[in-house]
């Protein structure tokens, strides 16, 4: 029985990394970063919300529940904004690599340097391989320009890192209390919080948006919320430290898309880059301990 659980936690954390890589392609390809990512989260948003009102009505849980529950939904705040610089400034076949095997970076390296943990040899290498991954994806040698180039996308890219660590832990602890669906519904309200204050809330930039992007917008709206979704049904069923490595085959497959969907340039050196660095995390995730 424990087998088969397992089973259905992989299969629903693949599906969500790919869904996830996918709807942030979605994204690079639309006009206005902001309004995209906020009008995608609209459907899902409403056609959650009597469910959420109704178990936050009937659910009771600790005080120290309620507080990480609005916790979750500043850091989601915080990462639709840095998300969205991040599209718009930097290539999806650099920045995508990058913003996902961050907190794997800095998870492991966190404990090891403040709570005196220990990784293994496996886990050293993973660490390693994700560094060489990240400094080859950066441009940060050779010509100046490339340098400039990638400075404008770097405080994002690390803050997004920062932001998906930290609701992903935080939402591993509101598990215990909330159900998926309502842990989706904050995400969502999170989210577009965050994008909020940035959109003009005028009907012609939205039936422009529309016009352009309808289908994108369609696409974006069901992968989107559901890839969060599915990983929290996969947490609910596995351990964190097994499924969390796994959602991140987004990385080799974001950047196959930006190299051959978005034609963008250095497609050997990105495919390679973020194979070194999906590698590492498994090798982190996995055998890291």
């Amino acid at each position: 029985m424990g087998g088969v659980i397992i089973s259905h936690a992989v299969w629903l954390v693949l599906g969500s990394g790919v869904a996830h890589a996918v709807w942030n392609l979605l994204t690079k390809k639309s006009g206005n970063k902001q309004l995209f990512l906020f009008m995608i989260y609209i459907p899902a948003t409403l056609t959650l919300l009597p469910a959420f009102i109704s178990e936050m009505v009937s659910v009771q849980v600790p005080l120290s529940g309620y507080v990480l529950l609005i916790l979750s939904l500043l850091i989601q705040a915080g990462y639709a904004y840095f998300l969205s610089r991040t599209l718009t400034f930097g290539d999806l076949s650099q920045v995508y690599p990058m913003m996902r095997g961050i907190a794997t970076f800095l998870l492991p390296l966190c404990g090891v340097i403040f709570l005196g943990e220990r990784l293994s040899a496996w886990g050293w290498l993973g660490l390693g391989l994700i560094a060489l991954g990240f400094f080859l994806l950066s441009g940060f040698y050779g010509r100046k320009q490339r340098f400039q180039a990638s400075g404008k996308v770097l405080s994002s890219i690390l803050a997004v890192g920062l932001c998906t660590m930290a609701y992903v832990m935080v939402d591993k602890v509101n598990l215990r209390h909330f159900s998926p669906v309502v842990l989706l519904e904050i995400s969502n309200i999170g989210f577009m919080a965050g994008l909020a204050p940035f959109i003009r809330f005028r009907e012609i930039g939205w039936v422009r948006e529309i016009k352009a992007n309808g289908r994108l917008l369609a696409a974006g709206s069901i992968l989107s919320p559901g890839s969060y979704l599915l990983f929290l049904f996969a947490m609910s069923m596995s351990q964190l430290t097994y499924v969390a490595p796994l959602r991140e085959i987004g990385t080799v497959f974001g950047t196959f898309m930006g190299v051959w969907l978005l034609k963008e340039g250095k497609g050997g050196l990105r495919l390679a880059s973020a194979s070194l660095i999906f590698t590492g995390i498994l090798l982190v995730g996995i055998l890291g301990i």
